[in-house]
């Protein structure tokens, strides 16, 4: 909510903690703007930070130990792992930088032997990065924002962002289109 103080969330947070039939918890990003995301992060433990968002799983993430990982990456690694897609040696371009989605990501890809290539809205010439991509994923949130003039033949592309648009929702990728072009494609 709008009006809720760094006190009463940090309180409320304190009492997740602290109550023993809470195994998670889930902090809905973005904050209100008052609040300071990094405090409100790390108030949460890490045994609970299902989000993997605290300093401390983040830094086991970089240091490849056991922690709790951001679902999202989490989820295309197995994603990558159960259809026998190779990553080690693979180039991996990352299209978003986000703490949640993006920067795990990349971490992932790194701990599993890719070549990580991380793109953004400041990226000059996008395209020249994405069509170098054996494995493509994008985490922007920008409808049909990838492609097929993008993508590399042959290619994995996974698509983990949705929008709303007037015609419902849709990925980051042009899946009509990029579709033909692709090894293996998520919608």
């Amino acid at each position: 909510d709008e009006s809720v103080t760094m006190e009463e969330l940090l309180n409320d947070i304190d009492k997740l903690n602290k109550n023993p039939k809470i195994n998670g918890i889930l902090v809905q990003m973005p904050l209100p703007e008052h609040l300071d995301t990094n405090v409100i992060q790390n108030a949460v433990i890490p045994s609970k930070d299902i989000d993997g968002l605290s300093d401390m799983n983040a830094g086991r993430l970089f240091h490849v130990k056991e922690a709790l990982y951001s679902c999202t990456p989490y989820g295309v690694m197995e994603l990558l792992k159960r259809y026998n897609i190779p990553v080690m040696g693979k180039h991996a371009v990352v299209v978003g930088r986000s703490n949640l989605v993006g920067k795990p990501m990349c971490m992932m890809l790194i701990n599993a032997g890719a070549t990580v290539t991380v793109c953004h809205s400041k990226t000059v010439d996008l395209a020249k990065y994405t069509r170098e991509a054996d494995i493509l994923i994008s985490c922007v949130g920008k409808a049909n924002f990838i492609t097929d003039d993008m993508v590399k033949s042959d290619s994995v592309v996974i698509d983990v962002e949705i929008t709303r648009s007037e015609i419902g929702l849709c990925g980051d990728v042009d899946f009509q289109n990029v579709a033909n072009k692709t090894k293996y494609i998520t919608p």
